[in-house]
């Protein structure tokens, strides 16, 4: 089990009444409360493979899946499925001094071609334990993964986990297509991502990637991909690149700062046609059949990157294109647990010179101290320091999990607002605007936020990037709400 960055004041999540509201907001913005559901985002392009959602909700399961198909060695068609479960979302009992929790994980695979009557649906129960207590509280997760062997084809997967004592559950919907290894069709199937991280049993593994997020722990990913049918005809040229793209990584400037000019980058968010080309290479593919090609690629920095792959051969009226958008964020991402992790958030309660200073601090233990000066130096009382903390901290985490898009969710203006003031008491949508209200009064002025969606989401901008209309008027609100947090009497109320 990986250990956090122990700071002066434990970060725990055992006691997260406070915020229990947020349970409200989420149901208004996602729906019901009985189920939690996470969608691919595969169907969008389905050239272009970008991982699952995050969809999160207090009380429920957290998971984060994928589900690819493949050839087999020897073959057979499969879907190989992947689901992380986070352990800290799960209800633990402690029996003897062993503390674990009960799972069952139900798969369900429709076959998604007009006219296919195909059906199946598997079950696993699962029990997670652990003699270490720290199980409870940690954003590591538990890894699941299962192949299960179909006829080629096209289908659409559901898979549910359901934790046994709270009986709620989560799930999340994919989407997977097969080729024919019995047709003559050349095919690339979907990219599949892995990652070398830390596992809680110790050592390193490389494990899928099901979301578009990458945590910066991981210090080397592979990229799998399968050549189905080719022929023997001729050598097949199989071209590969990785990009990274120009991109926003600024945390979201002051509610009462100016709004961000069309033509700015922080505006732009991502920008697809800009960007550098890390590594390419060329392959010539002599081997009939279905072979697996593997790319390794080394550490990346904090980024957007795409990974594509082009097939062509002489005389192919057209190549074939797949590719796996991803992004590196933070170490720990979206959990917060380094010293410079704890740090980076405080950019929305300092002003800038503060920041600066904190944020050049190289040494992990100095700025793990600077970190604890800052609160202490705040908020006086110790007990509500920690609890200052953990509510801060708290919220910076979730919006991580609900705002993530090309960079952290903290960093988004929706993240800021919800970091600042906490979840929304009422939500309205409308086209690409949305309103935030904290007051019973929609003509308030003060406690009334609107958020402009600038691109909508679609094939070629799949995120979704709300911008706060900003505005001078904010100035006062944003003062006291910053107030609130440095006195530490964001504990006793939220406004």
């Amino acid at each position: 089990m990986m250990r956090k960055l122990q700071t002066v004041f434990p970060f725990s999540r055992d006691s997260r009444i406070q915020d229990r509201i947020s349970t409200v907001f989420l149901g208004m913005i996602f729906g019901s409360l009985l189920l939690a559901t996470v969608s691919c985002t595969r169907s969008v392009n389905p050239d272009i493979e970008r991982g699952s959602g995050y969809d999160f909700r207090f009380g429920f399961p957290e998971i984060r899946a994928s589900a690819i198909g493949l050839i087999t060695e020897n073959g057979q068609p499969q879907i190989q499925i992947s689901t992380d479960i986070v352990y800290s979302s799960l209800i633990y009992r402690t029996v003897n001094n062993r503390t674990f929790a009960n799972v069952l994980i139900e798969i369900e695979i429709l076959g998604a071609d007009e006219g296919s009557t195909y059906s199946n649906r598997v079950q696993h129960a699962l029990e997670i334990e652990s003699v270490d207590q720290t199980i409870i509280t940690t954003q590591d997760a538990f890894t699941f993964q299962r192949g299960l062997h179909v006829d080629p084809g096209n289908y659409s997967i559901t898979i549910n986990v359901l934790d046994q004592s709270s009986g709620k559950a989560t799930a999340s919907e994919q989407t997977a297509f097969i080729p024919d290894p019995d047709e003559p069709v050349l095919n690339l199937t979907t990219i599949r991502l892995l990652g070398r991280s830390p596992i809680a049993q110790g050592g390193f593994e490389f494990l899928p990637v099901s979301t578009y997020d990458v945590p910066g722990r991981v210090d080397s990913l592979r990229f799998l991909l399968q050549v189905t049918n080719n022929l023997e005809e001729s050598p097949l040229e199989i071209k590969s690149r990785l990009l990274r793209f120009v991109s926003d990584d600024s945390p979201a400037r002051p509610m009462h700062f100016n709004n961000y000019g069309a033509s700015t980058l922080a505006y732009k968010g991502i920008e697809y046609d800009r960007s550098e080309t890390i590594t390419e290479s060329v392959r010539e593919l002599f081997t009939p059949g279905s072979v697996t090609i593997e790319y390794p690629i080394g550490r990346l920095l904090e980024g957007n990157y795409r990974f594509e792959v082009r097939a062509i051969r002489e005389g192919m009226e057209e190549e074939i294109f797949k590719a796996r958008d991803f992004s590196v964020k933070s170490r720990h991402y979206p959990a917060i647990q380094s010293a410079r992790e704890l740090a980076a958030p405080l950019y929305y309660l300092m002003d800038e010179k503060a920041y600066e200073a904190l944020m050049s601090i190289q040494d992990e233990d100095s700025l793990k101290q600077a970190v604890d000066r800052f609160w202490l130096s705040n908020v006086q009382s110790m007990s509500e320091a920690r609890a200052v903390i953990e509510k801060y901290y708290q919220r910076v985490e979730e919006a991580n999990k609900q705002f993530s898009n090309f960079k952290e969710g903290w960093k988004t203006d929706i993240g800021m607002v919800y970091i600042l003031f906490g979840p929304p008491w009422y939500v309205e949508r409308k086209l690409n605007m949305m309103l935030w209200s904290y007051a019973y009064d929609r003509s308030d002025p003060r406690y009334n936020f609107f958020f402009e969606q600038p691109k909508v989401k679609n094939e070629f901008f799949p995120f979704n990037n709300y911008l706060l209309e900003r505005n001078q008027g904010y100035y006062n609100i944003y003062y006291q709400q910053v107030q609130l947090w440095l006195t530490g009497q964001i504990i006793r109320r939220d406004l």
